[in-house]
């Protein structure tokens, strides 16, 4: 079914391709059922049949994609990319130990590998790819998949400017992709039960949400770090991609990139994107987002790491909500009303209430119904099989990303300001409507 594994470049031979299944001359078809007699035995997705899918970032959160789909029996992972040659030959190794005895095609010889993720997506057999570089690859590597035909699944943050997201779902739009975000807190059954009592007035009234974010992982300043020999494993320069140049130094990279505001926003775009995209879940407000944004932080002053430590932020809403944020208490997102509230924790989505008995509501026909995920990389493959509109598409996990960047900015540059959610701009402090977008670096503007 694939081609032989190469580790830079490979010169692949078109396979048969679902593609001409979903689409014909780029027209996307009605959604469609499957007969049973495309699947396998057991139930199992035939081969043929299987989304074929390439792979984009395989260390950390890509490592954790790459086990989860090649265990799934509605795709196929026919190629994985990474500038870091060793996280590769892991990603390779696993998908490969997956196959092993499960294949039984005989034309199958192995994960092919790239360093180059342009040459992975001119491949016409790939259906799918899934991109979880660092943050400030997402637009554009999203963007030109999208170009090549293919349905992307990309890491939460969406992007990492305003201005870069809008960009990702004008694309989506005009190729007419199917785009999955990342927020799989979204497709869990806990978080979208606490919504829908919330959209169905089982708290009263809602007036304020309130999320909590305490930093993780290894936020702290650190020093002026010494340039280091890049390492002979990276492509340090295809790692930087749009972003300034910089020297090369350990931790500037891999995961603690978050860390940094030239290529992430810290806990604000990381764990921040799951917990606020919950709140525009219940607050009704997928679609648009809040009129007056306040934000105040300290961060690291003179070390390689730059991004907010301490921060507490307020967005205000046209429908009046008004949802405060905080570095400190207990990750997750509390929805209060006039009769009760309803916090959710992230990650795991376990619920409390106040009255306790909420949480034992019964929803009746005429209350809101936000539907249940199969799982959100299952979610995403129905999607791609029917041409439906996934749980977190792009002008969702744009709206949210948005959220996180306004909070950066308004902390950046101190001031309280007001947003026009219709056209996307700050309508009463140019300097932090010019942080709304950045200039990459020649030539990675797709």
């Amino acid at each position: 079914m694939q081609s032989s594994a190469t580790e830079k470049t490979a010169g692949n031979t078109p396979h048969p391709t679902r593609r001409a299944f979903l689409k014909t001359g780029g027209a996307i078809l009605a959604p469609t059922v499957l007969p049973a007699s495309v699947f396998g035995r057991d139930g199992a997705t035939a081969p043929g049949e299987r989304i074929v899918m390439g792979m984009i970032g395989v260390g950390g959160q890509g490592s954790y994609h790459v086990r989860a789909l090649s265990g799934n029996q509605d795709a196929h992972i026919a190629a994985v990319c990474d500038v870091d040659s060793e996280r590769l030959a892991r990603a390779a190794q696993t998908v490969e130990s997956a196959y092993a005895g499960r294949t039984k095609d005989d034309t199958y010889r192995g994960c092919d590998r790239y360093g180059d993720f342009r040459e992975m997506i001119a491949r016409t057999d790939i259906d799918a790819v899934l991109v979880a570089a660092p943050d400030h690859w997402h637009a554009e590597m999203a963007i030109a998949a999208m170009k090549a035909g293919k349905d992307c699944y990309i890491e939460k943050p969406l992007s990492l400017t305003v201005a870069q997201g809008r960009r990702v779902c004008e694309a989506a739009r005009r190729y007419r992709c199917v785009l999955q975000v990342g927020s799989h807190e979204r497709s869990r059954s806990n978080a979208r039960f606490a919504c829908e009592l919330v959209r169905s007035g089982r708290i009263g009234k809602l007036h304020t949400i309130r999320v909590n974010m305490p930093v993780g992982g290894d936020p702290k300043g650190i020093p002026p770090q010494p340039v280091m020999p890049v390492p002979e494993t990276l492509d340090y320069d295809m790692w930087l991609g749009p972003a300034p140049r910089a020297p090369y130094t350990s931790k500037r990279c891999h995961f603690s990139f978050r860390y940094i505001m030239d290529y992430s926003g810290g806990e604000m775009t990381d764990r921040g994107a799951h917990v606020m995209d919950i709140a525009q879940l219940g607050n009704d407000t997928d679609d648009t987002g809040p009129v007056e944004v306040e934000g105040k932080g300290s961060r690291p002053a003179n070390g390689l790491f730059n991004t907010f430590t301490k921060y507490a932020f307020r967005f205000r809403y046209a429908n009046g909500v008004e949802m405060m944020g905080s570095s400190v208490g207990a990750r997750g997102i509390r929805f209060e009303g006039t009769d009760g509230w309803i916090f959710v924790h992230i990650h795991g989505g376990n619920l409390e209430a106040e009255p306790v008995s909420l949480l034992k509501e019964k929803l009746g026909p005429n209350d809101v119904h936000l539907g249940r995920s199969p799982g959100h990389h299952q979610d995403f493959l129905h999607a791609i099989r029917t041409r439906g509109v996934p749980f977190a598409p792009p002008e969702v996990g744009h709206r949210t990303a948005t959220l996180c960047h306004l909070a950066n900015i308004s902390m950046l540059v101190g001031k309280t300001f007001d947003w026009d959610p219709i056209a996307e701009r700050v309508t009463n402090c140019p300097e932090a409507d010019r942080l709304l977008r950045r200039p990459p670096r020649p030539p990675w503007q797709v």
